[in-house]
C-alpha cells in the first residue's frame, strides 16, 4: 500500500552526503529528474545533454544560476530506471563541499520542478519499486547507525537478503504443507484419496517450527550487539570503579576522588571491544550512609545490576559471606565477574578464586593500567557473542520479532492440530496466518500505510 504522503510522480532531491566534507552529492530521482538537471547543468565543450548520454555514465559541466552565473563545477552520474538505487532515473551532482554552493543547487532543483525529499523517501521509494524487501530497506539505516564491526556485519547480512532468503526458504514450506492440505479440502468427497501425509507434514511443520525459534531466538543477541551489552561497575567507595571506567572510556567520564561516596549517580559510556559495543556503567559505591541523596544512588545500582548483562564486581579486599551473598542475588540475573583491583599493594585473586570457584576473577590494577586486556578478554567472554559470518542471520528488529514470535504461534498451532486429529480447514487457517506474520517482515503484506511510515520516519534526509 503507498501511504498518500509518498507521490511517485513527484521528483524529490536531497543532499545525499554529511555536511561539512570536501564533496557533497545532490541525489535526484523521479520521473523528471534527467530533464530537471539538464535545465541546470552544461556539459562541458558543449556536448551532448544528459538525456543523451547513456546510463552509468558520469559528465564533467557546470551548474548555472537563474541569470547564467556559474555557481560550481560538478559532475553528473546518470542512472535510469530500473538500474539505480530507487528504481527510477536518477541523477547524482558531486559538487564541492561548501554550504552555500549546496544550498544554491537545491535551491535550483527546486525552482525547476523538485521537490525537496522526506527522511527515508529513497529508500521508500525503492521498496515500493521492488529493489528490497521491507527487511532489507530496514538494513539501509541499520548500516548508516553502524558503530563497531558486529553490527556492521548485521546489517550487511540483511541488507545482502541473509533475512530475507530463511523467509523465502520458510514460505516454500508452508505453500507446500498448504497445497498439500488444500488438495485434500478440494476431493473431501473421495475418501480413497491421501494428498497429505499427516507423518510428512508434521515432520515439516516442526522443522518449521525450529526454525521460526532459532530466528526468534537470536533476537536477544541482536539487541545486545545492536544497543550495547550493559555492564554494571559495582563495588564498595573507593574501591576504584571511577578509575576503571575513565581508563576503558579512554576519558575522564566520572570524577576520582579519595573522598567516599564521590560518586552518587550512574556514569554511563559505551565502549568497543573486539566490534562489540560495551555499555559501561560507573555506579554509586554500596556501604551504609545515612546520606538520603548517596542512599538513592545505591538504589540505583542494585537497579542497574538487576538490568545489566554483565556485573564487574570490584574489590580490593576479602568480601564477607553476607557482601558475597547480597552481590550474587542482585546479579542473578547476568554474568558476574570479580575484578580485583589493587593488585599493586595486595593480590588477593588465588584466594578469590576459592572463594568464588564458579566465578571468573580477573587481577587488575586501575591505577597502574595493568590487567585491563585480560578484563576485556573477559567481557568478551562473558558476553558470548558468536562470530558472525557472512550468511548469518541474526534479528535485530523488534518488529521482526513480534511477527516470527506470532508465526511460531501459528505454527505451534499446527503441530498440535496435527497431533489431535484437527480438521484440514482448520489447520489450514494456521498455515495462512504463518505465512501473513513471516510475510510481513519482509512486506508481502502490510496491514496499513502507518507501519511503512513509522518504518522509514527515522531515516536521515538523503536516504
Amino acid at each position: 500500500m503507498t501511504p498518500t504522503s509518498i507521490s511517485p510522480a513527484d521528483t524529490i532531491c536531497a543532499l545525499a552526503t554529511a555536511p561539512g566534507g570536501a564533496i557533497g552529492i545532490i541525489r535526484i530521482s523521479g520521473p523528471g529528474a534527467i530533464t530537471i538537471a539538464d535545465s541546470i547543468f552544461t556539459p562541458k565543450g558543449g556536448t551532448a545533454t544528459l538525456a543523451a548520454r547513456k546510463a552509468n555514465t558520469v559528465t564533467f559541466g557546470t551548474v548555472a544560476d537563474t541569470d547564467g552565473t556559474v555557481i560550481d563545477e560538478a559532475l553528473a552520474s546518470i542512472f535510469r530506471s530500473p538500474h539505480s538505487y530507487t528504481g527510477e532515473d536518477c541523477v547524482e551532482l558531486s559538487c564541492h563541499g561548501s554550504g552555500y554552493i549546496l544550498s544554491r543547487v537545491l535551491q535550483r532543483l527546486t525552482d525547476s520542478g523538485c521537490r525537496q525529499a522526506r527522511p527515508g523517501e529513497y529508500t521508500q521509494r525503492a521498496f515500493l519499486n521492488g529493489k528490497m524487501d521491507l527487511s532489507q530497506a530496514e538494513a539501509v539505516a541499520d548500516l548508516i547507525a553502524a558503530t563497531n564491526r558486529a553490527t556492521h556485519h548485521m546489517a550487511i547480512g540483511q541488507l545482502r537478503g541473509n533475512f530475507s532468503g530463511e523467509l523465502s526458504d520458510l514460505r516454500g514450506q508452508l505453500l507446500r504443507l498448504t497445497s498439500l492440505l488444500e488438495l485434500e479440502l478440494d476431493f473431501s468427497d473421495h475418501e480413497e484419496l491421501e494428498f497429505a501425509d499427516r507423518t510428512e507434514l508434521l515432520e515439516i511443520s516442526q522443522a518449521i517450527e525450529r526454525r521460526i525459534a532459532t530466528l526468534a531466538q537470536s533476537f536477544k543477541t541482536g539487541q545486545a550487539v545492536k544497543q550495547g551489552i550493559p555492564v554494571a561497575i559495582i563495588g564498595k567507595t573507593n574501591v576504584g570503579k571511577s578509575t576503571l571506567l575513565n581508563l576503558l572510556a579512554g576519558e575522564e567520564k566520572a570524577i576520582v576522588s579519595d573522598i567516599h561516596g564521590t560518586t552518587r549517580d550512574v556514569i554511563e559510556d559505551t565502549i568497543d571491544i573486539g566490534g562489540v559495543a560495551f555499555r559501561l556503567t560507573d555506579t554509586a559505591g554500596i556501604r551504609h550512609t545515612d546520606d538520603r541523596i548517596e542512599q538513592l544512588g545505591i538504589e540505583r545500582t542494585y537497579r542497574k545490576m538487576a538490568e545489566a548483562a554483565i556485573t564487574l564486581w570490584m574489590v580490593d579486599a576479602l568480601p564477607s559471606q553476607d557482601e558475597t551473598a547480597d552481590i550474587t542475588s542482585h546479579s542473578s540475573n547476568g554474568s558476574l565477574i570479580v575484578v580485583n583491583n589493587k593488585t599493586d599493594l595486595a593480590d588477593l585473586t588465588p584466594t578469590l578464586r576459592q572463594l568464588l570457584p564458579q566465578t571468573p576473577v580477573v587481577a587488575i590494577s586501575a591505577r597502574q593500567a595493568k590487567g585491563i586486556e585480560q578484563l576485556k578478554s573477559a567481557l568478551l567472554t562473558a558476553a558470548n557473542i558468536p562470530p558472525f559470518r557472512e550468511n548469518d542471520v541474526v534479528v535485530t528488529s523488534a518488529r521482526h520479532y513480534q511477527a516470527l514470535l506470532l508465526g511460531q504461534e501459528s505454527i505451534a498451532r499446527v503441530i498440535s492440530g496435527l497431533h489431535d486429529g484437527t480438521p484440514s480447514d482448520l489447520i489450514s487457517e494456521d498455515l495462512r496466518l504463518c505465512l501473513h506474520h513471516l510475510a510481513e517482515i519482509t512486506g508481502g503484506e502490510i496491514s496499513s500505510k502507518e507501519t511503512l511510515e513509522n518504518i522509514f520516519k527515522n531515516f536521515c534526509v538523503g536516504k
